[in-house]
């Protein structure tokens, strides 16, 4: 089992890190939270260039035809960079349930969110959609925005969508695929956030003062900065292992246990971040908040802790019945 990247992988990182610097890095993101669009539209369309939107469209239909281990790269990046969009149901969540024309539009760069009954119930970004749909049951529907309404991301704005257009049938497995492909990519957006605030916790210790020195010199910081970089580090190979089982018999419960670790342990990379940068860290001027936001947000969609927790429990009891009938 490989739990490394590729040198193409590497690539496609390293281009996600260069285009969204040279946008502007958390420019674009706090732009997208006082309302300005623009700036994360035409980073969108950068990455549609790139391929990223057909990532997981496959390329006899002129995507990418990315596994779900090119996912989890791509999604990290852009939780370390904070990029705002509907990023998530675009690219991992809708290919498996449109049709082929639909798919073609998210290759050429529409944007595309929806709301899913039990997981993900508010659309993100509706007002920068040009593609809504609402998945229930065993039906998914073009969508319209009702209303809007805030999230705990400054950079989510949620929206209620109403089904309006004729529903297309999708069959319970094509819907649990694509639902495992958005709660490992929103996994891997809590990674990539935790790496980010942790980066910007190391540096800012290195800089605030405290009775006439650096507080990254106090051994009670540096044990709080260790134990966020111990939480990531395990974190990632539950990641990289959900990936590549994830259309095994285990992939749920290894989906569920991946999003567990990687919001425990973006949620203590936030608080420690907080702390670090103390007050300074709570201001609509500081770039911060946009992960201090993203990682509450994301950690109660796509499945709260206590949904993927009974998954995990209940995937445990019943290898353990299956064994002890065996026995």
């Amino acid at each position: 089992m490989r739990l490394l990247t590729t040198e193409e992988q590497d690539a496609v990182a390293a281009a996600i890190d260069d285009v969204v610097e040279a946008a502007g890095g958390a420019d674009v993101a706090q732009s997208w939270a006082a309302g300005d669009l623009s700036a994360g539209l035409a980073l969108w369309a950068q990455f549609a260039e790139l391929g990223l939107t057909g990532l997981r469209v496959p390329e006899t239909e002129g995507g990418f035809g990315g596994g779900l281990d090119d996912l989890v790269v791509v999604f990290e990046r852009l939780g370390f960079h904070g990029v705002p969009g509907p990023y998530v149901e675009t690219v991992a969540l809708l290919p498996r349930l449109i049709s082929e024309a639909d798919r073609a539009a998210l290759v050429g760069g529409a944007v595309a969110t929806a709301a899913v009954s039990g997981l993900s119930p508010f659309a993100p970004d509706p007002d920068a959609a040009t593609l809504r749909y609402v998945v229930d049951g065993d039906r998914i529907a073009p969508a319209t925005l009702e209303r809007t309404g805030q999230s705990l991301a400054p950079t989510r704005r949620l929206g209620v969508l109403a089904a309006d257009g004729e529903a297309r049938a999708i069959t319970p497995d094509a819907r649990a695929s694509a639902e495992r492909e958005a709660v490992l990519a929103a996994s891997a957006v809590l990674l990539g956030a935790g790496e980010r605030l942790l980066r910007e916790a190391v540096q800012y210790a290195g800089v605030r003062e405290q009775f006439g020195r650096p507080i990254g010199e106090f051994q009670a910081l540096k044990h709080q900065l260790a134990d966020v970089r111990v939480a990531l580090s395990f974190a990632r190979p539950l990641l990289w292992n959900a990936a590549l089982t994830a259309d095994t018999g285990t992939g749920d419960r290894d989906s569920s246990a991946a999003k567990i670790a990687a919001s425990e342990a973006a949620t203590r990379a936030a608080r420690v971040a907080l702390q670090v940068h103390g007050a300074i860290g709570y201001t609509a001027e500081h770039p911060l908040r946009i992960w201090l936001g993203l990682v509450p947000a994301l950690s109660r969609v796509w499945g709260t802790p206590a949904q993927h927790r009974a998954r995990v429990a209940g995937a445990i009891l019943s290898d353990g019945s299956s064994a002890r009938e065996r026995a």
